[in-house]
């Protein structure tokens, strides 16, 4: 079955993969007119087989993955996966390079890991060393030069049973702007183990970096990266997951700074009774390209999964993409998944592309949808506010804070929390709010 989205659903937004042109918007999807929201939102669920494929880009399930980079061209721009992304300034990641040599400084990007915590390990994985390769299935061209570019990748491993106090934190900064770095990290949390894991990511480097996350049994992850380079930083990323049976797994991605930025974030399963979710907040200024690209691959029975990603955009050419993949093969029934994206327009001259695609092969699921909105203020809450004396300003300011901090919320560090509101408030005063 194909939903084919309504014209008033989408009004000049690129909604599952197909272009509707509406009076009051350019082709580039640009509003013309009033201050508009738009919305799509499909739900599915109850007997009969069901399949929804995004026109010209085929199953997911045929997407070609593997470890050869000899596999995955230099992309031009004309693939459905690249047309969205600034090629020009990735040249530097995308081509088989090892890491730079700085010299004297060592590599050009450092890593710090929290040390001392019981009941974990730290170390590293050569080559075809498990569980490294186990979980990663390099989607891109990027990720395919990070894993073999990598001689030796960070293992950090907990415990079964362990239930670690604090947040492990491993902080990546870079130390020369446009010095190319690879990077590969395997968390791995053995049964009825609980961690939280923050990735940390400052500073500047032409940075092309994959994490690969095994969930065993019964255990419960979290997984938070946070984007805060400089402003001449680039980042290419791969996260892939795989959750154990009746095991919970939360990834939650943060993208505020940066040039460029483009993450893939995938989980699939390895046994029923699994619940995973993902989370993104990203915050677009003049110049910058944020770009997520989820994947949610339901390839075992009766699993759930959550996809929500929430995003805010200001000034000239500020660009972010949403891509979110959902795909229920037919041995997944008792299924139950949802992915939403919103986008929230602040100035004139940003541009949010939001793209979900669900594809179902049985009809045997609890339920599915999926939802993508991009638009301004929704102007019923400035009147409210307005209406009990809060100055405009200030209104507009408490509806974008309000916007944002559902994903806050999601993080369980409280520290992490304040910092984000406190980035998130001097984004706000960029644009004058």
């Amino acid at each position: 079955m194909t939903d084919t989205p309504s014209k008033e659903a989408v009004a000049g937004v690129e909604v599952g993969e197909r272009r509707i042109s509406i009076p009051g918007f350019t082709e580039e999807g640009e509003n013309l007119a009033a201050e508009t929201n738009t919305a799509e939102e499909h739900s599915h669920g109850g007997l009969g087989e069901s399949r929804e494929v995004t026109a010209g880009a085929g199953s997911r399930a045929n997407r070609h993955t593997g470890f050869d980079v000899a596999g995955f061209p230099e992309p031009t721009g004309t693939e459905e996966e690249w047309r969205f992304t600034p090629l020009k300034k990735l040249s530097a990641v995308l081509s088989d390079a090892p890491t730079e040599d700085a010299g004297t400084d060592g590599e050009p990007v450092d890593y710090r890991v929290t040390e001392g915590l019981s009941g974990v390990e730290v170390s590293t994985l050569a080559h075809g060393q498990a569980p490294r390769g186990t979980v990663l299935q390099p989607a891109d061209r990027a990720a395919a030069v990070a894993y073999s570019r990598v001689d030796q990748a960070l293992h950090v491993k907990i415990a079964a049973g362990t239930e670690v106090a604090e947040p492990i934190r491993i902080d990546v900064t870079g130390r020369q702007a446009g010095a190319r770095a690879n990077s590969h990290m395997v968390l791995e949390a053995e049964p009825n183990a609980r961690a939280v894991f923050v990735i940390e990511h400052r500073g500047s480097a032409a940075f092309n970096g994959n994490v690969e996350t095994k969930v065993a049994e019964g255990a419960s992850v979290s997984v938070i990266s946070l984007q805060r380079w400089d402003d001449d930083a680039v980042h290419l990323g791969q996260h892939d997951a795989e959750v154990g049976k009746d095991a919970s797994y939360k990834h939650i991605s943060v993208s505020l700074g940066g040039d460029v930025v483009r993450l893939n974030t995938n989980f699939r399963y390895a046994a029923e009774g699994a619940e995973a979710e993902m989370y993104g907040l990203y915050f677009a200024d003049s110049g910058q390209h944020i770009e997520h690209r989820t994947f949610v691959d339901h390839n075992t029975p009766r699993n759930s999964s959550n996809v929500l990603y929430k995003g805010a955009l200001q000034g000239e050419t500020a660009r972010t993409v949403w891509v979110g993949d959902v795909l229920i093969r037919k041995e997944a029934e008792g299924t139950d998944s949802y992915e939403k994206n919103q986008n929230l327009v602040l100035t004139d001259g940003a541009r949010a592309d939001s793209v979900p695609n669900l594809e179902i092969e049985t009809g045997l699921i609890e339920g599915a949808g999926h939802a993508s909105s991009t638009g301004r203020f929704d102007e019923n809450h400035l009147f409210y506010l307005m209406a009990r004396g809060i100055p405009e300003k200030e209104a507009r300011q408490l509806v974008v804070r309000g916007f944002l901090n559902e994903i806050v919320q999601k993080i369980d560090v409280e520290e992490i929390q304040d910092s984000l509101r406190d980035a998130l408030e001097a984004e706000l005063q960029i644009s004058g709010f």
